[in-house]
């Protein structure tokens, strides 16, 4: 049995990315998604939560020992010095734990989704990269209506996002989410069945 290759998928707030991931996911792909692997680090019982709670203090525990994550989000924008010490402490246990659920993965190749592939650094991990884009007006509307938000705070996750460019530069594969729901099925199974072709992401 060959390792499988790693294919990251990423895309902005609003583009998409998880019709997509969930359609991979039934065509047999194994998945992992960066933002649960960063859940299951901060549970309760794991180092990680601990050294949370000691460093920024117990108001950023719920009462039953959950992270109280709206308290540590204050913290941590109002101060970037604590951000990155947050960062430094979780980013490379997220890295451990997405890694092991990637080592398990027994389909021909394996997808990572993060929101934050490139900002991250994770794309390091992975042999290619697919983008799930979709104009910045759509990704808007999309996101307002799924989070119910004001439409500036969508502009503002969008700011702190890395910008269309940058992702493009990491991009091997495009997919543009511009168009009805099985249109994006069929691209989905179209990549798939490329992707299958390909050894260590490679053609």
């Amino acid at each position: 049995m060959n390792k499988p290759w790693i294919l990251g998928l990423t895309g902005g707030i609003g583009s998409g990315k998880s019709a997509v991931a969930a359609h991979f996911t039934e065509l047999g792909v194994h998945l992992v998604d960066a933002d649960q692997a960063a859940r299951w680090v901060v549970e309760p019982g794991r180092p990680a939560l601990a050294k949370i709670a000691e460093h920024f203090g117990s108001e950023v525990l719920q009462a039953d020992g959950q992270l109280d994550r709206a308290a540590l989000r204050q913290r941590i924008f109002e101060n970037a010095d604590e951000r990155r010490w947050l960062e430094s402490l979780l980013h490379p246990l997220i890295g451990q734990e997405i890694s092991q659920y990637l080592a398990s993965a027994e389909s021909p190749y394996a997808i990572l989704v993060s929101p934050l592939l490139v900002e991250s650094g994770q794309h390091r991990l992975t042999q290619r990269v697919l983008l799930v884009d979709a104009p910045e007006i759509a990704q808007v509307q999309r996101t307002m209506l799924r989070d119910k938000v004001p439409e500036a705070q969508v502009q503002a996750i969008l700011k702190v996002q890395a910008s269309r460019e940058e992702r493009l530069k990491h991009a091997h594969d495009v997919l543009l989410n511009d168009r009805d729901l099985n249109w994006l099925r069929a691209e989905v199974e179209r990549l798939h069945n490329f992707y299958l072709t390909l050894r260590g992401g490679q053609p």
